[in-house]
């Protein structure tokens, strides 16, 4: 299966420990292309319909649902944990997915 950057796909969150956001839910993949395609690894953050507004999340609207990408949950995955592609983030959204990942991470 290719899987390609700011795809939103069903993912098998579980096992997961402590305060982990777990069961099977929508994650946006924010891997990188080159990274999706050599490796059996992909970097992703779930999704959630019940948040509140943190800096670190960013609110978008997928299948007719108002929903958070919780960035604040980045974390890397076998891609054997993806049950099925979902569809993709929008560019306005993808802009602000860039905007918080730089803010957290690299500002």
């Amino acid at each position: 299966m290719e899987l390609r950057q700011y795809e939103i796909v069903l993912v098998n969150l579980n096992p997961t420990k402590g305060s982990e956001i777990n069961k099977t839910r929508p994650c946006v993949i924010i891997s990188p292309n080159e990274m999706n395609l050599h490796l059996k690894t992909i970097i992703v953050a779930p999704m959630t319909t019940s948040s509140k507004n943190y800096p670190t999340r960013v609110e978008i609207k997928h299948n007719e649902k108002i929903g958070w990408i919780v960035i604040d949950q980045i974390r890397t995955i076998d891609r054997e944990r993806v049950v099925k592609t979902l569809g993709e983030v929008e560019k306005a959204d993808v802009k602000k997915i860039k905007s918080v990942i730089k803010e957290m991470f690299v500002d």
